[in-house]
């Protein structure tokens, strides 16, 4: 296939400057391990695991045989009102690793769907008990909960709010967590804990009875890995608690090894009330998300409910795809078998010294990390976010594929990278950074 902008034109392609992609295309054609190839032959390392999917790395054969066998014994069933086994075995094998009192997990096909199921068993659950006047909700500056409706509602990004004014009212966001004296900081900064006060100000402002469930990311990654201050996740389930609140911990880009713990609920020591999750669910090769609650969650939600009655008007065509559920366990039988969650753990000290070693570079002006996750920010040009995009393509063509939004970073290689390959990342961010010279 000859790869021009009229052989591209018809794809309208997501997140992405359709016309400047489309006059110098960077695709995609296969994966194996670390490494990506482009439509023109040339291998890269994969420094994001994708989109933070592939945390096992590309082309597990293990993973398309299971989807492949799969699809040869049944390829769909209606998902409402019946089910398939593997959706049930899976969701045993998600509540094994969450915290002890999160057992009952509701499946979608994306991150953003999770989001949107967590609002809405967030509604139903404080109907349930019957408060349901809490029609309130919590989110932060800089977070990243997805592109529905509902999760750009909770987003504090401008640019994926600006356009679409049809959102949710009630929303109301607390502050982000940067903050420069921070900067620089290798694991979880020391100031900024009290920025969790905002909670507060909300419950003493609206009233807390009107809040449903505060939603945060672990670490906000979509805008440069954010990590929250020492004290401050603590603070905000107090809060909670105190108030009747439901504290959501959006797991997307967290979930599957990425601190080297299952989630960043155990690399915090924090338990929330619902999870969302997604990406390295089924480590990227079917599309799948998951919501997953606390026992009492599904019990008000379930146990309300006339006997024999549907209990939770919510689902997806293709929730539980058989397809989906076969990839899942497969990724979580290679995530036992090669025991990549310690891996990561064993690889994070080596990948956040790599990383930081970066910071003599004066277009970087801060560098944040923590288990095999780091945000990089770089000095803007002369339009915020111009810099980001031109060394996102520059790194793509000097042989590494990084994460950009704006002018930040986010590295995250797969969680089977070998330290060799990690010398190798950062040896190509810093000869590609070394570039770029005010």
């Amino acid at each position: 296939m000859q790869y021009t902008a009229n052989t591209l034109e018809h794809h309208w392609m997501p997140f992405t400057a359709n016309r400047d992609f489309k006059e110098s295309p960077r695709l995609i054609t296969k994966g194996e391990g670390v490494y990506l190839w482009d439509h023109k032959g040339n291998k890269l390392l994969d420094g994001s695991s994708g989109l933070f999917c592939s945390a096992a790395g590309h082309g597990r054969r293990e993973i398309a045989e299971a989807v492949y066998a799969q699809l040869q014994t049944l390829d769909y069933t209606a998902p409402f009102g019946m089910g398939q086994p593997a959706s049930f075995e899976l969701a045993r094998r998600i509540a094994a690793l969450t915290p002890d009192e999160i057992n009952h997990v509701f499946f979608v096909n994306s991150g953003s769907e999770a989001v949107d199921t967590a609002l809405k068993i967030s509604m139903a659950y404080h109907r349930a008990r019957g408060e349901g006047q809490r029609t309130r909700f919590i989110s932060r500056e800089r977070a990243y909960h997805g592109v529905n409706i509902g999760g750009v509602s909770l987003s504090g990004m401008v640019k994926n709010r600006e356009t679409f004014s049809g959102v949710m009212p009630n929303v109301v966001c607390m502050r982000h967590t940067w903050l420069e004296e921070n900067a620089f900081t290798k694991g979880q900064p020391a100031h900024g804990a009290e920025l969790a006060e905002d909670l507060q100000r909300f419950v003493d402002t609206y009233g807390g009875t009107t809040i449903a469930a505060c939603f945060v990311e672990p670490i906000a990654g979509s805008t440069g890995a954010l990590i929250p201050p020492k004290g401050y996740l603590e603070r905000l389930r107090e809060i909670c608690d105190k108030n009747g609140i439901l504290l959501v911990f959006d797991e997307v880009i967290c979930g599957f090894g990425r601190l080297g713990t299952p989630f960043g609920a155990q690399a915090f020591g924090v338990d929330p009330d619902i999870m969302t999750m997604a990406k390295a669910l089924t480590n990227g090769a079917q599309p799948m998300g998951a919501v997953a609650v606390k026992d009492e969650i599904y019990e008000t939600v379930v146990n309300a409910a006339p006997e024999g009655a549907i209990e939770f008007f919510h689902g997806y065509t293709y929730s539980g795809h058989p397809a989906a559920c076969a990839a899942g366990l497969a990724t979580q039988d290679i995530y036992e078998n090669e025991k990549l969650f310690d891996r990561a753990a064993d690889l994070s000290d080596y990948f956040l010294d790599a990383v930081f070693a970066l910071q003599d570079l004066e277009i970087v002006t801060d560098i944040r990390g923590l288990g095999l996750m780091a945000g990089i920010d770089v000095k803007p040009g002369r339009v915020p976010g111009l810099r980001g995009t031109e060394i996102q393509k520059r790194l793509f063509w000097n042989g590494l594929h990084i994460k950009f939004t704006g002018d930040s970073a986010i590295v995250a290689p797969p969680l089977v990278t070998e330290r060799s390959q990690i010398d190798e990342m950062s040896a190509i961010l810093r000869a590609t950074l070394e570039e770029f010279r005010d």
